[in-house]
C-alpha cells in the first residue's frame, strides 16, 4: 500500500505509542487536543484522519463538525464509547467510520484502506464493481451473481447503488432512510430492515451470513468489500 500521510488527534499516550508502531508504513502526524488537531489537519493536509471523541478540550464531534466546514478528507474515529447512540452521533457529524476500542490493528489496518481509496475517488469513478462473483454495474443499473442477471425492484437498486457507493463504510439507518425513501421517512427503520433482507436473499450464498450487506447492531449497514 502507498505510504499515507495519518493524522492521529489523541489525548492517551499509551495509544499515541502504540499506533505510532503499528502504523510504521506510514507518515503520522500526532496530536493530543481537538485544537492542535484542527492545526494539523488545515497544514499538513493528511490522507486519513483517526479521531480520538473523549479529547481534553474540544469533543471529538465538534472536531468532526468542524472539519467538515471545510475539508471531506476521510475520519475515522477510534473511541472507546460504545454506545449506539455515541457511533450515530459521530457518523451523522460527518465520520466516515468508527471503530471502539480495543480494535485490531488488522481491522484498522483495513477501514484505513478503504478511507484512502474513497478519498483517491477511485471507488467512485468506477461504474462496474466487482465483489467476487457479484458484479454491480452502476451506470447500467444492473446486477449479476456468478454470470446469472439479479432482478431487483426500484427501490432494492436505489438501497443497493446507496451502499455500493460507500462500500466499506458504515451508513446510519438514518442516512439511507433519507437517501433511498427521502426525509419524511428518516425514523421507519421497519422499510430499511425488510429490503435489506430482500437484498440478502438475492445477494447472498447464505442470507442468514452475508458476506456483503452487514449488520453494524444499533447504527446501520455497511456494503462490505473483499
Amino acid at each position: 500500500m502507498t505510504e499515507l500521510t495519518l493524522l492521529l488527534i489523541e489525548d492517551e499516550p499509551a495509544m499515541r505509542r502504540f499506533l505510532r508502531a503499528s502504523l510504521a508504513g506510514h507518515k503520522l502526524v500526532e496530536a493530543s487536543t481537538g485544537a492542535e488537531g484542527l492545526l494539523l489537519a488545515a497544514s499538513r493536509a493528511p490522507d486519513v484522519i483517526l479521531l480520538d471523541l473523549g479529547l481534553p478540550d474540544i469533543d471529538g464531534l465538534d472536531v468532526t463538525r468542524r472539519l467538515r466546514e471545510w475539508t471531506t478528507t476521510p475520519i475515522i474515529v477510534l473511541s472507546a464509547r460504545h454506545q449506539d447512540d455515541d457511533k450515530v452521533a459521530a457518523l451523522d457529524a460527518g465520520a466516515d467510520d468508527y471503530l471502539t476500542k480495543p480494535f485490531s490493528l488488522q481491522e484498522l489496518l483495513a477501514r484505513v484502506r478503504v478511507a484512502a481509496r474513497h478519498a483517491s475517488g477511485a471507488a467512485k469513478t468506477e461504474s462496474v464493481r466487482h465483489f467476487g462473483d457479484l458484479v454491480v454495474d452502476l451506470a447500467r443499473r444492473f446486477v449479476t451473481r456468478g454470470g446469472e442477471d439479479v432482478r431487483l425492484t426500484p427501490i432494492e437498486w436505489k438501497l443497493l447503488a446507496t451502499m455500493v457507493r460507500s462500500s466499506g463504510r458504515v451508513m446510519t439507518y438514518q442516512q439511507l432512510l433519507r437517501e433511498v425513501w427521502g426525509p419524511r421517512y428518516a425514523t421507519q427503520k421497519q422499510y430499511l430492515h425488510v429490503y435489506v433482507g430482500h437484498l440478502r436473499h438475492k445477494l447472498e450464498q447464505d442470507p442468514t451470513r452475508p458476506r456483503f450487506l452487514l449488520t453494524d447492531a444499533g447504527v446501520g449497514y455497511r456494503f462490505k468489500e473483499e
